[in-house]
């Protein structure tokens, strides 16, 4: 196993403290708790979706400067590119702090979560398989059902790649072998390419995708803006997200004309207002 560190230097706010607290309690993809408060890196074990190799991923900042090492057998500098991909440090977001500006809801929560920028899914493939797997079912059986997934059939703790999931003959309930297989195809077929999606336009991918065996709006919405960490897209079949809204702006107001002011970070801004509402709730 090889290894390979970048140095990214990220603009506009960013804080992974931050940004670590919330992926650890993102349940579809958490990260295993840091046994000390000031520990100062994140680490996680992904797959590689050039290549579906394994990898894993050691990210520190200091001040605007992110570095980040991984280690791996396949292509190390897209695995690299992968993690500033899926921690969002790929996007410039000197103009963020302007959302502030134009909408008091959102200047509250960037204060609240200071730093805070999208990450959860490592890839939209990921995001993919998350979403047949908790269909119908509790997030908390789910989970259960991702980690016997990985533990049975992944890599040191990567999920299983699309080529070996393809080939499985899993008991699981309903359709969700069958589903599951689908989105391995798609992987196969370049469909769920994390780098093609994050430059792809978001409502048309979203339609695309729509045509994978098991993936419905829903699903669909979740691997663009939180697999492929679209930075401007909107949600509009995430339920706790339309509560969230009603209760900061009020029933009667359009989700549309209310992100006009989030432009053009309107992932951003769907993302904090749902993390603050896991932690109230």
């Amino acid at each position: 196993m090889t290894g390979h560190t970048v140095k990214i230097t990220v603009l506009g706010p960013w804080s992974l403290k931050t940004s670590r607290q919330f992926w650890e309690g993102f349940t579809p993809a958490a990260l295993p708790q840091s046994p000390r408060d000031d520990d100062p890196a994140l680490r996680t074990v992904f797959r590689v979706d050039a290549d579906w190799s394994a990898a894993t991923a050691e990210v520190t900042q200091h001040g605007h400067t992110a570095t980040i090492t991984v280690q791996g057998d396949g292509d190390l500098d897209a695995a690299a590119a992968q993690v500033g991909r899926f921690l969002s440090l790929d996007i410039d977001a000197r103009a963020w702090p302007e959302v502030a500006d134009r909408d008091t809801v959102i200047a509250d929560a960037q204060q609240r979560l200071p730093g805070l920028r999208p990450c959860g899914f490592h890839s939209p493939y990921e995001a993919a398989a998350w979403s047949v797997l908790s269909q119908r079912v509790r997030i908390v059986q789910a989970a259960k059902l991702r980690e016997q997934l990985v533990a049975d059939h992944g890599d040191g703790g990567a999920f299983p790649a699309p080529g070996r999931l393809r080939r499985l003959d899993l008991d699981l309930p309903g359709r969700k072998a069958e589903y599951l297989q689908a989105v391995a195809e798609a992987a196969l077929e370049g469909r769920l390419d994390g780098a093609a999606l994050h430059a792809a336009d978001p409502e048309r991918s979203v339609n695309d995708l729509q045509s994978i065996k098991g993936i419905g709006p829903f699903a669909a919405e979740l691997i663009v803006l939180r697999g492929a960490n679209s930075p401007d897209a909107l949600p509009r079949n995430e339920r706790r997200l339309a509560a969230e809204v009603a209760q900061r702006y009020g029933p009667d107001q359009s989700l549309d004309v209310i992100a006009e002011a989030w432009r053009p970070f309107r992932t951003w801004a769907a993302v904090l207002l749902r993390a603050l509402r896991e932690q109230r709730t």
